[in-house]
């Protein structure tokens, strides 16, 4: 799925309507149906609704909302707020649809707002994706007193006063909703952990853009979903044998930190991976064959480090690097010999990431295609240097991976992983309950299992955020958030490959 920019938005509005030969009131009401048919499904008519509308479309919508759902017979207030003299065409029309009982009240000077309790309902139809300056004044008082009153605040398309693709200024107000439902696609602002606050729960609603022009427009952000994702698995032969899966290396586990490697190794098992061959800090063998016996297991020389490569490192297919490994100067040195060395695909997390992040010289030995990097917020400030916002955060990813030519999944709520085209795809799977120790780990075995399995390593990000985030969500119903832990995720591994491979009906 596409991610548009509020101006692209406006343009598929202005295209649908030429397309279809409608009028811009028309896509107007549609946008309204589906918002209070969502609305419906969400709240009683026993709730008492106020509809906050400001001057243009945005408030166009919410008179069109407030027609709708006093016709559904909830109890409706209207509010027109601040200088609506100069409206859009598209808002006196909606206005003047309103019937009799539902009169507007004019909120003109701020002694003039409305009393409010916590149990009302809001809709915010105040600004929606149009704005282009901090939110004050009247305007900003009013979002105060929604904000501070405990009332469900509902948002059409965009929480008033946040900007939908770009930094919202500081100084400006910012409606803090409870819920925000976007019309056709969602906004680049949902997907990004700075406005959690604001937005809320968010919802797609269809209002029948023109998908041909979607389909052409340029973009380089994209959200997966599950039919995105589906097409990607690939089925297995009948006469399939361990040697057409795959053989993978993971190099990974300290002393103190075995248990990082034993994760790691247990995703990449479930995962499908072939075969698959651990080399571990001696102090780590036993622990190993005993606790993922399907794998093979190679020591280090160290018995509490990595310090060396294995010797026939050419036979493996990927090679996964980073959990629990520590970052002394023998295992640093081992590193450095294999991005000098190593024509594999590599998985690269945790440890091995902070260790190259140290090092100008490692960063240039990275080969270019071949390195899909996994790192949390911190760590991949590590390699890039500190960001400003979230904004400068996805401009740091796309310029990283475009200057080393490698995949970066930047680990969060929507997890994002960043192409060495400069692409950005947003995942839309998982929970907090992956707000746990060795998550990340189950991550890297995930993605090492797929780009060992002949996936192109875009595929194997792709896939293997979606299969780690979906397995958590399955997990959710089984253990909740807060007991969740990272062999939880694991475990339902094989019933998020299930859940994926099912036909969509």
């Amino acid at each position: 799925m596409k991610l548009l920019t509020a101006a692209q938005t406006r343009e598929a509005d202005a295209y649908t309507i030429n397309e279809e030969g409608i009028s811009s009131i028309d896509l107007m009401e549609r946008a309204a149906k589906a918002f209070t048919c969502w609305f419906e499904n969400k709240f009683q008519p026993s709730e008492q609704v106020h509809v906050f509308c400001g001057p243009g479309n945005n408030g166009g919508d919410g008179l069109a909302a407030a027609r709708l759902l006093h016709e559904r017979k909830y109890s409706v207030h209207v509010y027109l707020v601040g200088d609506t003299s100069n409206p859009s065409e598209d808002f006196k029309t909606n206005l003047e649809r309103l019937p009799q009982g539902l009169e507007p009240t004019r909120v003109e000077q701020e002694n003039s707002l409305p009393a409010l309790n916590g149990k009302a309902c809001v809709v915010d139809a105040l600004f929606g994706t149009g704005l282009n300056r901090p939110v004050t004044g009247l305007y900003a008082a009013l979002i105060r007193l929604l904000n501070e009153s405990g009332a469900t605040v509902s948002s059409i398309d965009m929480p008033s006063g946040l900007y939908p693709d770009s930094q919202t200024p500081e100084e400006g107000a910012i409606i803090k909703a409870n819920y925000t439902i976007s019309f056709e696609l969602p906004k680049l602002a949902f997907l990004l952990p700075q406005h959690e606050e604001y937005v809320g729960e968010w919802h797609v609603v269809p209002i029948g853009l023109s998908q041909q022009f979607v389909a052409d427009a340029k973009t380089n952000l994209y959200v997966t979903t599950q039919s995105d994702i589906q097409h990607l698995l690939k089925p297995r032969k009948k006469f399939s044998h361990k040697g057409l899966y795959g053989h993978a290396l993971l190099l990974c586990g300290g002393y103190g930190k075995i248990g990082a490697a034993v994760l790691s190794a247990r995703a990449c098992l479930r995962g499908g991976i072939g075969l698959l061959t651990v080399q571990v800090p001696q102090a780590g063998y036993t622990i190993l064959q005993t606790a993922v016996p399907e794998a093979m297991t190679l020591t280090d020389k160290n018995r509490k480090h990595l310090s060396e490569l294995p010797k026939e490192i050419d036979k493996y297919d990927v090679i996964g690097i980073g959990p629990g490994l520590g970052t002394e100067r023998v295992t640093k040195t081992a590193i450095g010999q294999l991005l000098a060395t190593a024509s594999h695909p590599m998985v690269i997390d945790a440890d091995a990431i902070n260790i190259i992040a140290s090092s100008d010289k490692l960063k240039m030995q990275l080969p270019r295609n071949k390195v899909i990097f996994t790192p949390h917020p911190k760590e991949f400030e590590r390699l890039v240097g500190k960001v400003k916002n979230d904004y400068d955060r996805l401009q740091h990813l796309r310029e990283f991976c475009l200057e080393y030519q490698c995949y970066v999944t930047l680990k969060g709520s929507h997890t994002a992983i960043g192409t060495p085209e400069g692409k950005v795809y947003f995942n839309t799977t998982g929970n907090s309950g992956m707000a746990t120790g060795g998550t990340g780990d189950v991550l890297t075995g995930v993605i090492t299992a797929l780009a060992g399995q002949q996936y192109s390593l875009e595929e194997a990000c792709l896939l293997g955020v979606y299969l780690h985030g979906l397995a958590a969500d399955l997990a959710l119903h089984a253990v909740g958030e807060v007991a969740m832990t990272a062999s939880d995720v694991i475990d339902f591994l094989p019933k998020a490959l299930l859940h994926l491979s099912q036909p969509r009906p």
